[in-house]
């Protein structure tokens, strides 16, 4: 029996072992990539609002559409152990399956496909290319935000009960608009997101588990 009727996944350091947007950053040398790094740490572990640094980086890295094919590779070969039949068990059961991201959505696209989760269910950061055919900015989305994916989940018409399932800062944000949040620690773990979630997975097996026991 299925305790969940949807989950809400994020994506970088969720279903994939990686930092889409550091992994880009580690393109352009070791300066930027300790630069972009640390940014994006700050803003996980709740010290800096997301808004103050999304842009930034993105000013800062310059991806070009090469670097986003790129990096579409590398979160295929990046995910979690077991996702794959965690997530087709859980639409076995009648989960509904969202992924919400701050991440690239081009780049994102090729693991959700493979994951069996549809394109209109994955929300994420649409860049737009400016004249150099790089990527330093994105369409209006609250997801650049610190407290974006809560507005976006609100906007969801889905069934509930909801499980949202993230390991940062800006998904711990869902909280108040879901019926549970668990703290993903299968590749880091942030104190102030275990110690605000109630749940805690550190493994796809252990989300499978919790969220078909009634």
């Amino acid at each position: 029996m299925r305790r969940y009727a949807t989950v809400i996944l994020d994506a970088d350091s969720t279903i994939a072992g990686i930092e889409g947007i550091d992994w880009l950053s580690a393109r352009r040398g070791a300066d930027v990539q300790r630069a972009v790094e640390t940014l994006t740490a700050r803003a996980m572990n709740g010290e800096l609002a997301l808004e103050d640094v999304y842009g930034e980086r993105l000013r800062v890295i310059g991806a070009t559409p090469d670097d986003v094919i790129a990096l579409s590779v590398a979160y295929q070969a990046a995910v979690a152990p077991g996702a794959g039949d965690a997530i087709a068990a859980l639409r076995a059961a009648g989960i509904v399956m969202h992924v919400v991201s701050g991440g690239l959505r081009p780049a994102l696209l090729a693991m959700t496909r493979d994951l069996g989760v549809p394109d209109e269910c994955v929300h994420a950061v649409e860049p737009v290319l400016d004249a150099s055919r790089r990527y330093t900015s994105v369409h209006p989305t609250p997801l650049t935000t610190q407290l974006g994916k809560l507005e976006l989940v609100r906007s969801l018409a889905v069934p509930r009960p909801v499980l949202a399932v993230g390991d940062g800062a800006t998904d711990l944000a869902m909280a108040p608009a879901v019926d549970a949040f668990a703290a993903y620690i299968g590749f880091v773990r942030r104190d102030a997101v275990v110690a605000g979630a109630s749940v805690v997975l550190d493994s796809f097996a252990a989300l499978v588990a919790h969220a078909l026991s009634a």
